[in-house]
């Protein structure tokens, strides 16, 4: 399964790439939104992680860019953020994420197994 990790902080794409990785996933990395865009068109990931604030194009832009796009729209999309508010929550939900992690409420390890347990309920 392939990943697309669309995060504007480079270190905390690479440990949850790296943890990813060691459970076996394939892993495509973007730092703004604009080129996370672009690479879920591409390759048409299984999943993408998807920060809200990033230069170029935020992941609300991206996330409402994915679902109006028929030949992306299908692919799930898990809110990576430290964007906590009820609002904003609300607002990816309602925009067609399929989850949303506030990154300061969770450890690493904790948002690597949401993710496992996520695609394996696809599957």
């Amino acid at each position: 399964m392939k990943i697309l990790i669309i995060e504007d902080d480079e270190i905390l794409s690479k440990v949850i790439a790296e943890e990813l990785k060691d459970a076996n996933f394939e892993v495509v990395q973007a730092f703004d939104g604009q080129s996370g865009l672009d690479m879920a068109r591409s390759i048409k990931p299984d999943l993408v992680l998807l920060d809200i604030m990033m230069p170029k194009m935020n992941g609300f832009e991206v996330l409402e860019e994915i679902k109006n796009d028929i030949g992306i729209r299908s692919i799930p999309i898990i809110m990576l953020t430290v964007l906590g508010s009820d609002d904003d929550i609300k607002k990816g939900l309602q925009l067609g994420a399929k989850d949303y992690i506030v990154k300061s409420q969770h450890a690493v390890a904790e948002i690597i197994d949401k993710i496992k347990q996520f695609l394996e309920n696809k599957q």
